[in-house]
Parts: structure tokens; sequence; C-alpha cells
């Protein structure tokens, strides 16, 4: 006989109480219990128990043997990047993004160009002429893929034991619901059961599984935060939909680096991989003008040249107003202080507007430097030379850190052309500078480098 349990779990941890309360004891969050009803069969209790023979023993590090296994080579090489060269047999790897941002089309598109093994694509959400028409609009086509439009988590076992499949998309994780369970599809018990019992079928049968799932308004990952506990990678797809470039973040990663980025741009046969995104995010016009500076950031192990836009001017209203895009607000009020405290400035009773080219988010500080010098080229409306670039940290006493991985940024900044790259002084030591064809310029202190530019 069935037994029916009723728990209370908290819908931002994923903890469960047996009773209501007002606060999660376990994460500080107000107001997030929902109930929820579970059901627990004798027979699912008996196949869960393990005898004493299955149970693992204990062992020491140097007893534990290892394997290299080969990775599933993706089509995307941005996609493969991100993933750290591939899909781990295995692995449960989840795709979070706002809606229409182009999740099912990055997964789609990839899928349908894999031909060395079978592909079952579950959908909750679309109907499969949908798929099918979406696959036209590639302009894809595969015998490999086969599509499924279930939400029950039953049936999808019962389909991937027909298909044998190779590897499986789900999409989305918020619209699957296991017969066992009385709550809807998309509640914490729903998303946390599912998800579990997905990644036990991975690991025993090494079939890998990309799940789709939605975001939050505050843009997290939706359903309890255990489902990003129980996946191995967690990928963040980004971008405006007003612009053309996606970014694609690793989150979380157990076989690679969390630091890694592709970018994609959306055109109207899906997603092109970008391959030199330096070329795209600098300006292409010839017009020289004032209150533009390109600084070398670093995204993951990926160098890249931005275009920082400022403009500065006199307040129209009482209050100045200080709007940023792409940038750390905080950290430019920081700067604007270091400036007028530091430099001499006067920037109190002015505007200043501030916008990274081409809608990225750039968190390096590494481009303070390209900032100051885009804010004082708008202010005293000389213009800095595109063929200079720069890379440097801040400081509060208007000294220049050094950054990191300053090789890679000289490297990038000569092969896209640069005449000149101004770094911090610290960084100078120990490099060969014999070999490079781009004029390096040492600075200390942010007096220098207005000298070198505005003089």
């Amino acid at each position: 006989m069935a037994k029916t349990k009723t728990v209370w779990v908290c819908s931002s941890c994923g903890n469960d109480f047996p009773k209501w309360e007002g606060r999660c004891s376990a994460c500080g969050a107000w107001n997030t219990l929902v109930e929820e009803k579970v059901t627990i069969s004798s027979q699912t209790r008996a196949k869960s128990g393990m005898t004493s023979r299955q149970r693992p023993r204990p062992l020491r590090v140097s007893e534990i043997e290892t394997s290299d296994a080969p990775r599933i080579r993706m089509p995307s090489k941005e996609l493969n990047r991100v993933l750290g060269g591939g899909l781990v047999p295995g692995s449960m790897v989840l795709i979070g993004g706002e809606p229409g941002i182009g999740k099912s089309t990055l997964v789609l598109q990839n899928t349908l160009s894999i031909q060395s093994r079978r592909v079952l694509y579950v959908s909750g959400e679309e109907s499969a002429m949908q798929i099918k028409m979406r696959a036209e609009r590639l302009g894809r086509q595969s015998d490999t893929v086969y599509i499924v439009c279930d939400t029950s988590l039953e049936n999808i076992f019962e389909h991937i034991e027909n298909t044998d499949p190779g590897l499986i998309v789900i999409d989305s994780i918020q619209t699957i619901a296991s017969d066992e369970l009385e709550s809807p599809a998309g509640s914490v018990g729903q998303v946390r059961e599912c998800s579990a019992r997905l990644l036990r079928y991975a690991k025993e049968s090494g079939v890998p599984v990309i799940v789709i799932g939605h975001i939050t308004k505050e843009g997290n990952i939706a359903g309890p935060k255990v489902l990003e506990h129980i996946v191995d990678t967690v990928l963040q797809f980004e971008g405006d939909r007003h612009y053309l470039y996606r970014l694609l973040r690793s989150i979380k990663n157990r076989f690679g680096s969390t630091s890694e980025l592709g970018i994609y741009e959306m055109v109207r046969s899906g997603l092109r991989e970008v391959t030199n995104p330096s070329e795209i995010l600098l300006s292409q016009t010839d017009t020289n003008l004032s209150g533009t500076s390109i600084g070398v950031t670093m995204e993951g192990i990926r160098p890249l040249m931005i275009e920082v836009q400022a403009l500065v001017s006199t307040a129209a209203y009482g209050t100045p107003q200080r709007s940023v895009t792409g940038f750390d607000a905080k950290r430019m009020n920081m700067l604007l202080a270091v400036l007028e405290k530091r430099v001499g400035f006067k920037l109190a009773q002015k505007d200043v507007f501030l916008n990274i080219a081409g809608g990225m988010k750039v968190n390096d500080p590494a481009l303070d430097m390209a900032v100051i010098s885009a804010i004082l080229s708008s202010n005293v409306d000389i213009v800095v030379p595109h063929t200079v670039c720069m890379a440097g940290e801040v400081g509060l006493t208007g000294e220049i850190r050094p950054v990191t991985r300053i090789e890679q940024r000289i490297q990038e900044a000569e092969k896209l052309g640069m005449e000149q790259i101004i770094i911090p002084r610290s960084n100078v030591k120990g490099m060969d500078l014999g070999s490079l064809n781009i004029k390096i310029t040492e600075v200390s202190k942010v007096e220098e480098a207005f000298r070198l530019l505005f003089a």
C-alpha cells in the first residue's frame, strides 16, 4: 500500500520540514515554505535498500583507479570550450536563460548536427510540429534525432528504454512531473525528484543528459537551489534580446573551468559562433571622436578588446546623473572620486554616462584605466587614438596596480593591429619585450597615463 506524507519544502533552498514555519531555518528566507505531498510505496522503499555486499567500501586515495573517459565533442566549438572540452559521458548539464534568448535553438542546432549517436529530444513545452519548423528554419535535417512530446517522467523512461539513445535532452525540467508525487509540474518536489532520477540514470548508464531550465525575475535558475547542486554543469545563456550577441557562461563545472565564455551571434538561420569577438566589439568607424577608449579585458582565459564609451556634460538639473551600462556603477563612482581627489578634475557637478559597447557586462578591474580615460576624454574633448589600448587597475591612491595574464592581453592587442598599449609598470618585470611589434608604455600613476594621452 502507498503511504502519503505531507511535508513543507523551502522553495529557496529545497530543505523540507514536518510543519509550516514562517522562516526557513536552513537558509533564513521568509515565507518560502510550500506544502508538498509525497507518496511513498513499500515497493519503492524495498528497491532502494542495499545489502551489505552492495554498499561501497572506503578506499584509500592511492587505491582509487582513474580513467580519462573520452569526451563527446559537440558541433559547436564555443560550447565545447565552455564545457571544458566537450560532454562528459554520464554527466548532467543544466542550461538556463531568459525566455526567448535562444536556449532551445542552441541545443537543437547542436543535436541536429550530431551523426555519431542517437539523440532523444524530450519537449514538454512545444509540439513536434513546432520543433520541425524550427529545424527547417535552422536548415538542418537529421535521422538520428528522435522527438517526443511528453511531460510524464515514467513515460520518458519508457521512451528511453525503447530508443536506447546516446544523448538525452529535456526541454524543460519545469514541465516534467512524476506520477509518484501529487504536486503539479514545476513545484519544488517535482523538480527535485525528476532531476534526481534523471541524474541517477545518467550515472548508471553513462548517457549524458542536457536539461533546459527557466530562470526567475532575479536571473537565477528557477526551482529549488538543490537543482544546481544535483547537476554536474550549470551554463547561463545571457544577452539582451535587442542585441545580436549571446554569451554562454559556465557557472558551475565539475569537469572544467568556470571562467570560460562562449559568444554567439543571433542570425536568421540560428546561432552563429563568434570566433574573434574583439573585431566585432570594437568600432569599425574611422571617425575620431572624444569619449572613447579601448581596454583589454579577460573573460576566462580569453582576452577581449572592448570599446568603452563615456559622455560628460554639465548637469541640467540640480542633482548630477550617473548612468552605467555594462559596468559596475559603484566602481565607476569610486573612479570618479579618485579623479577628483588625486588628479584634480572637478566632476561633481557634471552628468557622467558610461557604456560598454556591444552589450557586454565586464567585471574585470583591468578595465579601470580605459574607463577613466574615456571619461576624461569626453570631459576635456580630446580624442584618444584608436591605435592605443590600455589595461590596468586603479587604486584609491591613484596608483596603477598590476593585472593578471598581461602577456595574453599584449598578444591580443598586437594581433588586432594596435600600435601602443599602456600597462602597469609592475607588470613589466621579467617580461621579454624584444619579440613584440607593439610599443609598450609603463605607468605607475594615473597622472602619468593622462600626461601620455592628453599632453
